[in-house]
């Protein structure tokens, strides 16, 4: 859902206000499913202002935390263009693909 909320212009008037509050969930009108989720992701903060709110935003995030054992190493490889081309092709996972493909190149070559 793409919000509207950049292009409208700041209420100026007292009937503007009210039709904006006449616009927004309450006893006559449940909240839509998006306006929802939208509210659960929020935090409430009374006080501290800005610091207040980015600490209580962080507080709710989930962090996976620090990796255990790296798994892959970054490095920079220089393949033909045709190669690159031809796994790019294959869709999203392009550079396991290639991963698996050296793979199986070793276990079929071993060194000597």
């Amino acid at each position: 859902m793409k919000s509207d909320v950049t292009s409208r212009q700041f209420p100026t008037n007292p009937e503007e206000w009210e039709a904006i509050i006449a616009e927004a969930p309450g006893e006559d009108r449940p909240p839509t499913p998006e306006e929802e989720a939208a509210w659960s992701r929020g935090v409430v903060v009374k006080e501290g202002g800005y610091p207040a709110v980015r600490a209580a935003l962080a507080e709710k995030r989930r962090w996976r935390g620090a990796q255990k054992a790296p798994r892959k190493v970054s490095t920079t490889l220089r393949l033909p263009p045709e190669v690159l081309a031809y796994f790019k092709a294959t869709g999203p996972g392009w550079q396991t693909r290639i991963g698996e493909a050296l793979k199986e190149w070793i276990k079929a070559h071993p060194p000597a």
